[in-house]
């Protein structure tokens, strides 16, 4: 892999040509705001449990978690027409997604609809679609209704990732990054779209590992628009995406184990996840910025669009690479206000980032420094997907 020395402190906004950019960024949730302090009778009520103990461990993951509000699908009127997903031990697949299908598809179209509008061109001018969600299972995919819902031209040419977990988001970044790079004058819808709906459950003694979920997961939507060379008068780049990889790590499979089963998305978080991505995140990092001539040094000169997969994860990251406490503000601000929506969350984070370097540019008067940065995200595999980006907002 090659270098580039490009030297610091030259901040060009232009976009290289050729290189695929962010042009828009959406989002969209379901109706039902939690409040993180309300959730833990509202559940136990929700699944008729009165265990104190499963009930006392809930209260304390939901302080550890930092997350203050979530949007879930879930609702009591669901529960009322189906109170079977509420009992341990039933088939409840069918059930679950016919409401999972019908969700994510109206979360997608929303979400793109809003990124469409920030965008400003026509929807006509799609010619891509990559969609993305660990949400949904049928035939034909989520891909397809997301573009009959929205209108795109039957010629759009599509892409769906299924079942990438946390690292979904970012690895449709890449695939849609491939995509415009490859196909000049192309445009690129991504889109995400997840629900726990299809992982519900009772809390049970013997399953502890589900009040992690009950106390991280939120639900939601999210979109962008990617292409390369953006007409200078229409279209604004918000990122560069200039390198991007995936590295899976081999024998870590099971230290995040999802299975499909008749009662629906069964999870398993090994309690070593944290120290195994601290342990790998350096020299994964690296392989990115030896691209451009960047080292650990410049960690600091750089911005962190991190997948925040819960605060353990941000924690050790900023211990191990030395990252001041600010340059994960962005991740932990999306996690405490929408908790980990899985494939979705990277969106949230990239937008909070855009929010609080425009206002820390109108409190110095002047222009950012940081034009590097990364963009990273962490699945099953254990698969970690990175982009080395440009920051043409700020």
């Amino acid at each position: 892999m090659g270098s580039e020395n490009i030297p610091q402190g030259t901040f060009s906004k232009m976009p290289n040509p050729g290189k695929a950019t962010i042009l828009a960024i959406g989002k969209a949730f379901p109706h039902q705001l939690v409040m993180q302090d309300y959730l833990v009778d509202g559940y136990f009520k929700n699944t008729n449990c009165n265990d104190p103990e499963l009930k006392e461990k809930l209260t304390r993951l939901c302080k550890t978690t930092t997350v203050k509000t979530r949007y879930v699908v879930m609702s009591e009127e669901i529960l009322e027409k189906y109170p079977e997903l509420a009992v341990e031990g039933l088939p409840t697949v069918k059930q679950r997604l016919e409401i999972c299908n019908d969700a994510v598809t109206q979360m997608a179209i929303e979400a793109s609809q809003t990124c469409i509008k920030n965008w400003g061109r026509s929807i006509s001018d799609i010619t891509h679609l990559v969609y993305v969600s660990s949400s949904e299972a049928r035939l034909p995919g989520g891909d397809l209704y997301l573009a009959r819902g929205l209108g795109l031209s039957p010629e759009t040419h599509r892409v769906l990732l299924y079942f990438m977990g946390c690292s979904g988001g970012v690895a449709g970044l890449r695939v849609a990054k491939d995509i415009a790079e490859n196909n000049p004058g192309s445009r690129v819808l991504l889109a995400t779209s997840e629900t726990t709906i299809i992982g519900f459950k009772p809390p049970n003694a013997n399953r502890p590992y589900d009040l992690v979920g009950v106390a991280l997961f939120g639900d939601g939507a999210g979109a962008m628009i990617i292409g390369s060379d953006p007409n200078s008068i229409t279209e604004k780049p918000l990122f560069e995406l200039h390198t991007a990889i995936q590295n899976f790590l081999p024998n870590t499979e099971k230290s995040i184990d999802g299975r499909l089963t008749e009662e629906g998305i069964t999870f398993k978080l090994a309690r070593e996840l944290p120290q195994i991505i601290e342990d790998h995140i350096e020299g994964f990092c690296t392989k990115l910025m030896d691209t451009v001539a960047l080292s650990n040094k410049d960690y600091n000169k750089m911005f962190w669009a991190v997948h925040p997969g819960g605060p353990a994860i941000l924690n050790r990251m900023e211990k191990r690479l030395e990252l001041l406490p600010e340059k994960l503000n962005a991740s932990r601000r999306a996690l405490m206000d929408y908790g980990n929506a899985s494939s979705n969350t990277i969106m949230y984070v990239l937008e909070y980032m855009i929010e609080e370097e425009q206002k820390m540019k109108k409190v110095e008067q002047g222009q950012g420094d940081c034009e590097w940065g990364l963009i990273l995200a962490f699945g099953p595999g254990i698969t970690f997907e990175g982009i080395l980006a440009r920051n043409l907002s700020v």
